[in-house]
Formats: structure tokens, sequence, C-alpha cells
């Protein structure tokens, strides 16, 4: 609602997928390396470097970007979009009346201007993040904390204990120096989705056990975040793009990489169609355009992440465990692939050949007792992505 105020989360990204986009300037912190904390015997060493998006930085690149292109911004709330053949209306809650040849629609996952063809069962994940000041803290500086799965904390809380075993959440770091850190408890994926209150005191726990007293609280932060779900109605008169679009990671939450990445192809097909001598100009615009975002390739591979998501809502603390210690095992092309969904259909039917031969015999017995529901929910869409 308001273009320049100051986005309120932390994003985290890959440092290659932002250096492929240009926008490695646009990291204001970067370590070389992360772990995964599987369980107080076992962490995983990623050599993979991870930062954090300054926030300030890309906003203010893409608002020159903006300017320098003629942009014009106007600052309102839509009540109504209208839509005759060629042409579509959006009435403000100020009494005015913007006309365009084709509407954007970047609001979010709350917006009611995208239509679905079926229900959005979504899974959520939900976290409770504080950019703090503390005395100290126990980890490297030169690695970021992806996921921590320890749950040693709730020794003495014996309801949190059954509970985080059922519906288990991490803790996800970021240390900037020896006094300065953000925290983030989160839950990868829950339906329905997981208290706030409880990944809350959690997360307090887990501070109290490692010996992190916050001094003070810079940042406090909530985030909840959608995921799979459905993909927007293909053709339609509003085009999606960003958290209402499906561009979000089924099985991670991430988005803003791949959002960032799929903006100029979106763009390119506007102009495109806008500017082709056909005159392609409403359903048929958008739906051109949407296609752009969602080749029959990407829907098909989202598919496959969707199953993944799927997967882990069925898998306990122990389950979680057992994946992410075999995913992480993977040559990392693989597993990089998968976080950054770069992965073909072929690579991914590879991953997972590859991911079963890493796993233990307990997590093979997760994926044989567990899977068979999500994979033919994901063999019938495929099918069904071919036959339309």
């Amino acid at each position: 609602p308001d273009p320049l105020s100051v986005w309120p989360n932390n994003y985290g990204v890959w440092r290659d997928e932002f250096e492929s986009l240009g926008l490695e300037d646009c990291l204001d912190k970067t370590w070389p390396m992360a772990c995964v904390y599987v369980d107080d015997g076992k962490t995983k060493y990623l050599d993979r470097c991870y930062g954090r998006v300054g926030r300030r930085k890309l906003k203010e690149r893409l608002v020159q970007g903006c300017v320098s292109n003629g942009v014009r911004f106007h600052k309102a709330k839509v009540w109504q979009v209208q839509h005759q053949e060629f042409e579509s209306k959006v009435l403000c809650d100020d009494g005015v009346e913007l006309k365009g040849s084709l509407v954007v629609d970047a609001s979010g996952f709350a917006s009611n201007f995208v239509a679905y063809d079926k229900v959005r069962h979504h899974g959520f994940q939900i976290a409770h993040g504080v950019l703090a000041e503390v005395d100290d803290h126990p980890f490297d500086l030169d690695k970021m904390v992806l996921m921590d799965w320890r749950d040693s904390h709730l020794g003495n809380e014996p309801y949190l204990r059954a509970s985080n075993s059922r519906f288990p959440t991490f803790l996800y770091a970021m240390p900037f120096s020896s006094n300065l850190i953000f925290l983030e408890e989160t839950s990868l994926v829950s339906r329905p989705v997981l208290s706030y209150m409880e990944v809350k005191r959690r997360m307090v726990a887990r501070l109290r056990h490692l010996g992190i007293r916050v001094k003070r609280v810079l940042e406090d932060e909530k985030c909840l975040i959608p995921m799979g779900g459905p993909l927007p109605r293909i053709p339609q008169e509003v085009m999606a793009i960003g958290g209402t679009s499906g561009v979000v990671h089924p099985s991670t939450g991430y988005m803003v990489a791949r959002t960032m990445a799929v903006a100029p192809v979106v763009a390119f097909a506007i102009a495109e169609c806008l500017g082709s001598t056909r005159m392609i100009r409403g359903k048929q615009l958008s739906g051109k355009v949407l296609n752009s975002m969602w080749p029959i390739e990407n829907r098909l591979v989202r598919e496959f992440y969707s199953y993944g998501m799927e997967t882990l809502l069925k898998v306990d603390l122990n389950g979680n465990r057992s994946f992410f210690d075999a995913f992480f095992n993977l040559k990392p092309y693989y597993w990089q692939g998968f976080l950054s969904s770069r992965l073909t259909l072929n690579e991914l039917l590879w991953l997972s050949i590859s991911l079963f031969g890493h796993a233990s015999n307990p997590s093979r017995f997760d994926i044989v007792t567990k899977c068979p529901v999500p994979m033919a929910k994901m063999v019938g869409n495929i099918a069904l992505e071919y036959i339309g």
C-alpha cells in the first residue's frame, strides 16, 4: 500500500541466485557457508554462500528503475476491477478510475481479484523472528544457520517437546557479529497453520537453553507464508505476479529470487503482446502472459515441489531430520537446484532415486508408507496438465 515504505521482513537468498540476476550489490551481508544441525550429534556444512537482502538497497534499485522509465505511482486502495473485452478499469477508494490493457496484481496472498479453478488448499510456513542485540551467542560468524533441528532445549518442557515432535520447528539464524544476530523460529510447513504463540514459546525455550540473553530487540517480525495450492486460472482478465501467482517454492517457502527472475520474462511477454500488430488484448493477453510464467515444464516441476510439501506435512521431527540428512548428502547440483527451483522434471526424478538411495531405513519406511497418496495426487495432476 505504500511504495516508498521500508520492507519489514528479513529476506535471505543464495548469493549465486542474486549474482545471476545482477543484484549481488543488493546484499548487505553474506556468509561463505551455511550449516544444518540435524540433531545434537550431527551437523551438515554447506559450501554455498548465503546472503541477506539489503531491503533498502533493493527497493531503491527497483524504484530508480521505475522512475527512469516513466512509471507513475498512484497511492490508493483498489475496491473493484471491471473488465471489458479489450480494456480493464481499476476503481480506487479515492474516486480515481485507472484504465489499462492489462491489470497486474502484485498485492499478495490476500488478493480478491485473481481467480482459481481449484480450492486453495495451502500448507503454511509460520515464523517468529527478531534482530537482536545480545550479550553473546554460540554460532560461528562465517556460517549462517539454515536449519537447527535440535530439541534438547525442550527437555524440561514435556508439552512443548511432544508438540515439537509431531509439528517440528527449527531455528534459522544470521549472525552479524558476536553481539548482533537475527534469530527466527520456523515451522517449515504445517496444515492447519501452527499457532504463532506456540512458535514463540519454543523460541524462548531455545534461546534460554543456548544461553542467548537478548539485550535489545531492533526488529520483531511475524512471517506467515501460504505454500503450494493451485496456480491461477489461465486465462483470466487479471495477471497475477508474486505470492498470489504460485511462485512461492511449495517445499521451502522461498520466493524473492524466483520472483525477481521471472519478472523480466513476464515483462517481455506483456511488451510483445501490447506491441503486436495483432493487438492481443483481454483474456488472450493475460493468458499468454501467464503461460510465459508457467509453461508446461514449469507447471510439471511445480507439481513435484508440491508433492515434496505434501510429504513433509506427513513426517514428524525425526522424519524431517532423516530427510534433510539424506537431502544434503546429495550432489550439490541436486540439492542446490532443488532449493533454487532450477531442476528439470527428469532431474527431479533422478534426485528422488538418489535421495532414496541416501536415506536411512526409517526414512525409506516413511517414503514407502507416507508418500503414496501425495505421489498419486502428483501423478494425477501431471496427467491433467498433459491432457490440458
